[in-house]
């Protein structure tokens, strides 16, 4: 299939109330210590925060992958990024990073910020592919098992 057409039939849009079981059951797949559904209904209330869903297009398609990332002065921290196990290897998570960063220039961001496992050789992959640089480490930042976080910085086109 074309890129053009396979990007058509995805979507990346806002979450709503009624994906948070479809989210619920990424997140418990992807980390080792999954947020609370409550952490989720949180963001919704949050003028800062943003908890994007890509599906398919169709109107009974469920989450496929997610991104939550706060907008915070002229920065943008990603705080996650999961795609479901089935829907790995696809492209998703370019995807999302692209619509992140897209937000992040529409915003006039200078700079789009996360932390990721030292360990997840695979993300740091992407990362630095779109541009991001290990700035700095958390040590023991992951709690459950003390593993370090190498903190990453994307910087955008200052803004006119």
């Amino acid at each position: 299939m074309a890129t053009r057409e396979r990007q058509r039939r995805f979507e990346i849009v806002p979450m709503k109330a009624a994906d948070l079981d479809d989210i619920m059951d990424i997140e418990r797949v992807s980390f080792r210590a999954p947020w609370s559904r409550q952490v989720f209904v949180e963001e919704l209330d949050r003028d800062w925060a943003h908890v994007d869903v890509l599906k398919e297009r169709r109107p009974d398609a469920g989450v496929l992958a997610f991104v939550n990332y706060w907008l915070v002065r002229d920065e943008v921290h990603v705080l996650n990024v999961a795609v479901h196990p089935e829907a790995r290897r696809q492209g998703h998570a370019s995807r999302l990073l692209e619509h992140v960063i897209a937000f992040a220039n529409r915003h006039k961001c200078r700079y789009v910020t996360l932390e990721v496992r030292r360990s997840n050789a695979g993300a740091i992959r992407l990362y630095r592919k779109y541009g991001f640089r290990p700035v700095g480490v958390r040590p023991n930042y992951y709690v459950e098992d003390n593993e370090d976080a190498i903190v990453m910085l994307l910087e955008l086109a200052a803004p006119a």
